[in-house]
């Protein structure tokens, strides 16, 4: 399955650049275990970050980041057979669960109960 991990990015950071990248490695946590058990892991911060980098983003939060980063996440959910959603409260990842869901893809929210399909 292709299954976008959706969870906290800014959230509870007040941007603090640390923080951010402390929600991304856990995330990222996500990846490699379920690539090895046949999936291929996504996280929408794998694409918006570079397209942020292009369109000028100064700042989470600013003009660019509100074009880009949510709409990705959504484009990529109608790609994806799954949503894996992560401990920690996040709007964009309570949206990214209901787009998945209006979709009727299957959304997990334990690692393990996807490593023992």
């Amino acid at each position: 399955m292709t299954i976008l991990i959706a969870g906290p990015y800014r959230s509870g950071t007040n941007d603090d650049p640390v923080l951010i990248q402390q929600n991304l490695d856990r995330l990222e946590a996500m990846a490699l275990p379920l690539f090895r058990a046949g999936h291929i892991p996504l996280i929408g911060e794998w694409l918006a970050l570079p397209l942020l980098k292009l369109a000028g983003s100064a700042k989470p939060g600013d003009e660019a980041y509100q074009e880009i980063s949510y709409p990705v996440a959504h484009r990529l959910i109608t790609k994806c057979d799954a949503i894996l959603r992560i401990e920690g409260a996040s709007k964009g990842a309570d949206a990214d669960v209901e787009v998945a869901r209006k979709l009727g893809l299957k959304i997990f929210y334990n690692l393990e109960d996807i490593l023992a399909l």
